[in-house]
C-alpha cells in the first residue's frame, strides 16, 4: 500500500531528531543578563524599559497636573464662562 522510500509521507520527516532552537544560545545569554542583574526592579531590567516604565507615566502625570492646574485657574477667575 505505501512505499517505503516514498519520502513525502509525514512519518519520513520524523528522521530530524529535533528543530532547531529559536535563536542562537549567545543571544539569549545576552538577553538572560538583564534578568539575572539583581541590583535592579524588576520592570526596569530591559534596555528600553525605562522609557515605557518612567518617562511615559511622568509625563502623562505632568500634563495631567498642568491641565488640572490651568481649570482651577480658570474656574477661580471666571474665564471661559458661558454667559
Amino acid at each position: 500500500m505505501f512505499d517505503t522510500n516514498d519520502k513525502s509521507r509525514l512519518g519520513q520527516s520524523s528522521v530530524w531528531m529535533s528543530e532547531g532552537p529559536f535563536r542562537p544560545r549567545e543571544k539569549l545569554f545576552e538577553k538572560q543578563k538583564y534578568f539575572q542583574n539583581i541590583h535592579r526592579h524588576t520592570y526596569l531590567k530591559g534596555p528600553m524599559d525605562k522609557i515605557t516604565s518612567v518617562a511615559i507615566p511622568l509625563a502623562l502625570a505632568a500634563s495631567s497636573l498642568y491641565l488640572i492646574g490651568r481649570g482651577i485657574y480658570n474656574m477661580s477667575h471666571g474665564i471661559g464662562k458661558k454667559e
